[in-house]
């Protein structure tokens, strides 16, 4: 039979063909796959499937979709599922510790999943902040043909006005006005309506949070097929476009192109230029690096303060901006955004992408809606440097992480409020005791000491929704920040304190400076100091001592190098 079989059915060939794979044919017979299924290519769809929350509810009909388009173009699709965790549904509890932890195991799932079937190759279907990455990470240890596609964007939700109008949000809104409301300004009926209309139906966070900074990442490095992915989850166009994708698939598996050749070193700088040029998510930090490091790629934390200081913002999008993730979509989407870049020379854009086609070769397609609002030229930006800001000193050697998009400050001094965990901060925060100016900074909370590096949008929303502190405070953490914080916070700030980096030495009062220009975070005590303070550091005892969280947490690196366990 081997000289009827598709040119695509390379790897799968050990698993069903010949007469002593009679077994393991008819194990796949009995549930449903016919003899000539099983002599054509086999694709697996790893799908990231949950009804805990809306980011991933619609995945089965995203998934049933590709599959009948690898059906029609001759391939034969085998689903299987594995775990994923709302980090919004989380945020704020202990369980936002599993967040970052998951895109390790999803990752490793993923590729347990897919080497132990022997796939011709794979699909994986994503619609979180951690599971794409963890499904890009997966595509590169594997090296067979496959596409990382999301499952696109929530719609933004619509509250009612007083004056019989509408306000479109999204849920950034609901984390604001839960510090609002903690702050008196307003009442129990009016977090309500705000808390029943963020989130309309299913999708991901409707913002340039973290899961549309990285499907978009996904794009630009050409492990996602441009447009197709972007396509929002309860868009009329969703079904087609995975159809399409699925098809896509297909072509992918008979030319032999592998993620290998998609993802370099050119692909991720493309990459971060979009993320900085849209003012994403600071979580791209971490998860571009961990992808870099999968294919032995060297990006380090410096690569981002490089390309966004010499790539224009130019996305009004929120959180920092005006606009939703449909919108950006609405307005031509990611080839707009490629054409700006690669006719301003801030993209190369000629690695060859799962569609077959250069990034280059995309953007030329690009579909501009007239008067669009989103996507502006690159001549006329927001801002004339990017959204991610990289600063290094005293307090952070390894470096740490902001996002300069949505706010105007660039210098801040302030007395450090110390806390030794983020529900500590919280409960500051929510009781008033953060006052003007203030630095509030929140330790043990890193890769290792979490362990799991929890988001802070509990505490930057909250901080966010009491105008009094919304521009005055700075926060600064060893853990991380949710895509939809804006505001003064640094991020990933490394060594950790677990390890006894120098955030473990600050002590209440303390003054500390941020100096954007000159990518500073400065402890305003004498070397001397921090030494003799750094010599006392005793290590607190482990949160967790065995398990998922105690595997994680004796195995992660920092997060300057994409907290990662391999």
């Amino acid at each position: 039979m081997s000289e009827k079989l598709s040119p695509a059915k390379k790897n799968s060939v050990v698993l069903t063909e010949g007469p002593n794979r009679a077994a393991a044919r008819s194990y796949l017979r009995g549930v449903g796959f016919s003899k000539e299924d099983l002599h054509k290519p086999i694709i697996g769809i790893a799908n990231t499937w949950t009804e805990i929350g809306p980011c991933n509810f619609h995945l089965r009909q995203v998934a049933e979709a590709v599959k009948q388009g690898i059906r029609e173009a001759g391939g034969t699709p085998m689903e299987f599922n594995t775990v994923t965790i709302s980090d919004g549904i989380t945020m704020g509890t202990e369980g936002m510790k599993a967040s970052l932890i998951s895109r390790e195991v999803i990752a490793d799932s993923i590729e347990l999943v897919a080497r132990g079937n022997s796939f011709d190759g794979l699909v994986c279907i994503a619609g979180c902040d951690k599971n794409m990455p963890a499904a890009i990470m997966a595509l590169a240890r594997l090296d067979i043909p496959g596409m990382m596609l999301y499952g696109g964007s929530i719609m933004p939700g619509k509250l009612p006005q007083a004056d019989g109008t509408t306000k479109e949000i999204t849920i950034l809104n609901v984390f604001e006005a839960i510090g609002s409301h903690a702050a008196g300004k307003i009442s129990d009926d009016q977090l309500e309506a705000v808390e029943a209309a963020a989130c309309p139906g299913p999708g991901a966070c409707g913002g340039q949070f973290t899961a549309n900074t990285m499907a978009m990442a996904g794009e630009f490095l050409g492990i996602s097929p441009i447009q197709l992915t972007g396509v929002p989850a309860m868009s009329a166009e969703k079904a087609h476009a995975s159809r399409e994708a699925g098809k896509l698939m297909m072509k992918l598996a008979e030319a032999g192109i592998k993620p290998s050749q998609i993802l370099t070193k050119q692909s991720i700088e493309d990459a971060i230029a979009a993320v900085a040029a849209s003012g994403g998510s600071t979580n791209a930090v971490l998860h571009l690096i961990a992808i870099a490091h999968e294919l032995k790629i060297p990006i380090s934390m410096e690569d981002f303060d490089r390309i966004s200081e010499r790539t224009p913002h130019i996305c009004d999008m929120s959180p920092g901006g005006k606009y939703a993730a449909k919108d950006y979509q609405d307005a031509g989407g990611s080839r707009v955004l490629a054409k700006r870049l690669f006719d301003a020379g801030l993209i190369k854009g000629d690695t060859i992408t799962v569609t077959g086609k250069t990034l280059a070769e995309e953007s030329k397609e690009a579909v501009e809606t007239p008067g669009q609002p989103v996507i502006y030229p690159v001549d006329k930006p927001l801002k004339k440097t990017g959204g991610l800001v990289i600063l290094k000193g005293n307090l952070a050697p390894e470096g740490c992480v902001i996002k300069v998009a949505g706010h105007e400050r660039i210098y801040h001094q302030g007395p450090a409020r110390v806390f030794n965990s983020e529900d500590l901060c919280f409960a500051a925060v929510e009781a008033g005791q953060i006052k003007p100016n203030d630095v509030c900074v929140i330790r043990y909370e890193g890769p290792k000491g979490g362990p799991g590096m929890r988001e802070m949008l509990a505490v930057t929303a909250a901080i966010k929704g009491i105008p009094e502190l919304s521009e005055t405070v700075a926060l600064l953490t060893d853990g991380r920040f949710s895509g939809a914080t804006r505001g003064l916070m640094a991020g990933h700030v490394a060594p950790e304190a677990q390890l006894g980096g120098p955030i473990a030495a600050v002590r209440e009062g303390d003054l500390i400076t941020f100096d954007i220009p000159n990518r500073k975070l400065t402890l305003e005590i004498s070397d001397e100091e921090l030494a003799a303070r750094l010599k006392e550091f005793k290590a607190p005892e482990a949160r967790y001592k065995r398990g998922v969280f105690a595997k994680y947490a004796n195995s992660v690196s920092s997060a300057s190098v994409g907290a990662v366990t391999s």
